[in-house]
């Protein structure tokens, strides 16, 4: 095995001993004190399953096989889950044939970073994830379930389920994908567009034009963002069936592979193979890996501190740049290449990713998944058999599209891309896959920036044609809910194209659209906790270096340790931020998962 991969998988182990024994005997106690339905009183029982049908209240009633509960994030104005709309009800046929029962536990709410890109609705983005969990645990703390089936998708939505899940570990939890829809217009030509709009050269309705035809029908949005991250962690942790993840939501095999995973979850309940069980650190060591070779979204270096602390693990962002400098990049999917995840899929997908990681030692074996023990399974890919049930196959040996996919002989880098940098700014994370050796140093003079729109009133203005640093603070999860800022890329790059040094850094997020332009994201302390960010002045010369992993001001120390702080710019409380104040109070900072849920002790 990979020595890197196994002495971080070690020391995460080791910090996490006393947290992660104290999860594990939490579950324990309650399975032991309150297992499912059978501590509900008569009046419990009939108020659960008053709505159920004859044949179902005498299933659940007599407590001899499993009752599954269904939480879905099923709306029909995003096109990632309006295809989960017929999945209940398959849930519950499958279940019924098996013998056993279902019901809908809880709907959860399901936002769109998309369609609140730029816009004040993002700001509620990052603390959806955390309503998620809730509304997730909501559902099953009625105690009727003795396992669960999640249906969900895209960015905050898939981590808020785990999180909100990993309260009740002491069950099975299996998680369904919904599929990509299939490519539209390529990401080549979208991102020449988006270019051109930014430069004045193209139209409003040209660009809708584009993007209609970039996101076009039921399925999940085809670049690597962090929807299809979230389908890529869930398999790699074992919640997800093999080969599940990426197949497109009018596939025939999608309805078998929904009714495969009520099978395996149920048997899952007499096998005793829980979700606390599953999600442990080898596992969660495996997924990191599987995220890193393929270029997945930054967001994950929030979302999977968070989920680990909700299984009482602790991980750090050095855990995950160590790995990254160890973990070869065996993927270019959009934005880190040209091709989509269609593209992935056809290449060889998760199977030939799994079996080329294998192979070289980057995974843990000692893991249990749905499917059951070890990784065999996950190096097979579904196929549909005449007799209309899904067969696992062997993974190609070779890929398809080695420019899109290849092995670990011939990665497209030596590393997964994901570094962190220090210095007299804090801490923040940056994504290099994407960026030439060139661009991966920046020493230019900041200007500051408090919104989005500021920065594009300054672009379309001309003041920014130079060699810049952008720093757009106050994008903090206290300070407003730490949106993600998908509206500079263009402008940034129409800059960078005119040849000068460009770089980002803010204290807000990127996602997986972060790439061609040198951003240090997720900066912390955050301006609205008086980090170094806010003592910045527009003028003042700042180095990024993610060669060296360095992020400095340079300011003579004697004036920098006396300049104040600037203070927060006013915000008005609109389309529902109010509600989200008590949030922004209590919300940890983002190398401890941006999480409103856990002690900021359990990392330290």
């Amino acid at each position: 095995m990979n020595t890197t991969i196994a002495t971080v998988t070690d020391q995460v182990r080791q910090r996490s001993r006393a947290t992660r024994r104290a999860y594990l005997d939490n579950m324990a106690q309650t399975r032991d004190q309150y297992p499912p339905k059978r501590t509900l009183s008569c009046g419990n029982l009939a108020h659960g399953y008053a709505s159920c049908a004859a044949d179902e209240k005498k299933t659940i009633r007599a407590m001899k096989s499993p009752h599954v509960g269904i939480i879905t994030s099923y709306n029909d104005m995003l096109s990632a889950h309006q295809p989960l709309a017929s999945y209940p009800q398959l849930i519950k046929e499958e279940a019924r044939r098996l013998g056993c029962s279902a019901q809908v536990a809880s709907g959860v709410p399901a936002m769109c970073d998309g369609i609140t890109q730029g816009q004040p609705g993002m700001e509620l983005s990052l603390f959806s994830r955390d309503v998620v969990a809730m509304a997730t645990a909501v559902g099953l703390s009625h105690n009727m379930f003795d396992a669960a089936l999640c249906l969900g998708v895209c960015d905050k939505i898939v981590p808020g389920m785990l999180i909100g899940a990993l309260q009740f570990g002491h069950i099975p939890v299996g998680f369904v994908p919904g599929g990509p829809m299939p490519s539209g217009i390529s990401n080549k030509e979208k991102a020449i567009v988006r270019q051109k709009y930014a430069e004045g050269s193209a139209n409003k309705d040209e660009l809708l034009a584009v993007e209609s035809a970039a996101y076009h029908s039921p399925g999940t949005c085809t670049f690597y963002g962090t929807a299809n991250s979230n389908q890529l962690l869930m398999e790699m942790l074992g919640l997800q069936l093999p080969g599940s993840s990426f197949i497109n939501p009018n596939h025939t095999l999608r309805p078998v592979l929904t009714r495969a995973s009520v099978r395996y979850t149920i048997e899952a309940v007499d096998k005793n193979y829980t979700l606390g069980d599953i999600v442990n650190e080898s596992s969660l060591i495996n997924a990191l890996v599987g995220w890193l070779a393929t270029g997945g979204s930054t967001n994950h270096t929030l979302h999977l501190v968070a989920i680990a602390r909700a299984a009482g693990i602790i991980l750090h962002w050095e855990d995950i740049a160590k790995l990254s400098a160890a973990v070869p990049l065996l993927a270019r999917i959009y934005p880190n290449g040209s091709a989509d995840i269609n593209a992935f899929q056809q290449a060889g997908g998760m199977a030939f990713l799994v079996h080329e990681l294998r192979a070289a030692g980057l995974l843990n074996e000692d893991v249990l998944t749905l499917t059951g023990p070890g990784l065999d399974h996950m190096e097979q890919a579904p196929t549909l058999e005449n007799d209309g049930e899904v067969k696992w196959c062997a993974a190609p040996t070779q890929s398809r599209q080695p420019d899109v996919l290849t092995g670990v002989d011939r990665p497209f880098s030596a590393e997964g891309g994901i570094r962190v940098l220090n210095g007299n700014l804090g801490q923040s994370i940056i994504k290099v896959s994407s960026l030439p050796h060139d661009r991966r140093k920046v020493i230019a003079p900041c200007e500051i920036f408090h919104a989005q729109a500021d920065f594009k009133t300054a672009f379309e203005s001309g003041a920014l044609n130079r060699d810049v640093v952008a720093v757009v603070r106050f994008q903090g999860a206290r300070a407003n809910g730490m949106p993600e800022l998908h509206k500079l890329t263009p402008y940034l790059e129409v800059l960078q194209n005119k040849g000068h040094k460009v770089a980002l850094v803010t204290d807000g997020r990127m996602s997986g659209a972060s790439g061609k332009v040198p951003a240090a994201i997720h900066l912390t302390p955050e301006a609205a906790a008086d980090g170094p960010i806010a003592k910045l002045c527009s003028g003042d010369v700042i180095a990024l270096d993610s060669e060296e992993g360095s992020l400095t001001v340079q300011v003579p120390a004697s004036e920098w340790d006396t300049r104040p702080c600037a203070p927060a710019p006013a915000r008005a409380s609109i389309l529902g931020q109010q509600l989200f104040h008590y949030m922004r109070r209590s919300v940890s900072s983002p190398h401890l998962g941006a999480s409103c849920f856990f002690d900021t002790d359990l990392a330290e």
